[in-house]
């Protein structure tokens, strides 16, 4: 990531606001710097400055409430993450990404921005030395078909400080209900994960815990066996010989412990 700006600015979270007068100032101090104050309109820069996608028109950027803050580099003061929205964005990147700070005593300092990470669903799972480890639910639907995933954020920096956040994903799921009114399983798997949903903290310091819905081994054998009732525009959908339709009243649902040691994934 390229440091655009070095300007320092203090986020004025006096007493005097609260609510959504706080938000509202705020987000008003993050977008001033790198929005001209004419061009700032409640929680969106209509048009920011240094944009990566930039084109003759000029991109918005609406910072939304979710937000990071930790120790997330191996080295420099913590930063502060906020995500947000873009009509320069496309679909493959959920139309936004995450806008980076730098947090030095009281005020914040915009790094950039780093479209397509998503960071509205986090917890901070462990510490690694000094650095907080940032563990996220990511998602992304096309043509019908729900892709999520579990994954730890990396902050791999180069030689000249810059870094770029990247996904490593321990856990993924596919809901493919709206595409072909079921899910689909391949009778060789062991389990398929359907969904993801609520991340939270785990029952041990390097875990997480997600709700999820499934197809265990036993539910692959009876959907291959045929022996579920399928609904009838399903069958309308081609599937290869060797996959097989689990209707989603039949799939399974609890949750699962992550271990980030050991990227393994155990249901409880």
């Amino acid at each position: 990531m390229t440091r655009v700006y070095s300007v320092l600015l203090s986020l004025l979270l006096c007493s005097a606001f609260s609510g959504g007068a706080r938000a509202d100032a705020t987000d008003r101090a993050l977008l001033s710097q790198f929005c001209a104050p004419n061009a700032i309109a409640g929680s969106t820069c209509k048009q920011a400055k240094s944009y990566p996608s930039d084109d003759e028109r000029g991109c918005n950027v609406t910072l939304q409430p979710q937000r990071q803050q930790g120790r997330f580099l191996a080295t420099g003061h913590p930063l502060l993450l906020v995500s947000y929205g873009s009509d320069c964005e496309p679909h493959a990147n959920n139309f936004g990404g995450t806008v980076v700070f730098e947090q030095v005593g009281d005020t914040y300092q915009f790094l950039g921005f780093q479209p397509g990470i998503d960071v509205d669903e986090c917890v901070i799972a462990a510490k690694d030395g000094a650095q907080d480890v940032l563990v996220c639910l990511t998602g992304f639907m096309g043509q019908g078909i729900i892709e999520s995933a579990v994954a730890r954020v990396g902050f791999p920096t180069g030689s000249d400080g810059s870094f770029e956040m990247t996904y490593d994903v321990l856990l993924r799921a596919s809901n493919s209900t709206g595409a072909f009114s079921s899910n689909v399983v391949t009778c060789t798997e062991q389990i398929n994960y359907f969904g993801l949903s609520k991340l939270a903290a785990g029952p041990r310091p390097g875990t997480v815990v997600v709700t999820v819905s499934y197809a265990d081994r036993e539910t692959i054998e009876k959907a291959c066996a045929k022996g579920f009732p399928i609904p009838k525009d399903a069958l309308d959908h081609n599937i290869a010989p060797d996959e097989a339709f689990v209707p989603d009243a039949y799939a399974k649902r609890g949750s699962a412990v992550i271990d980030l040691s050991s990227r393994t994934a155990t249901l409880r």
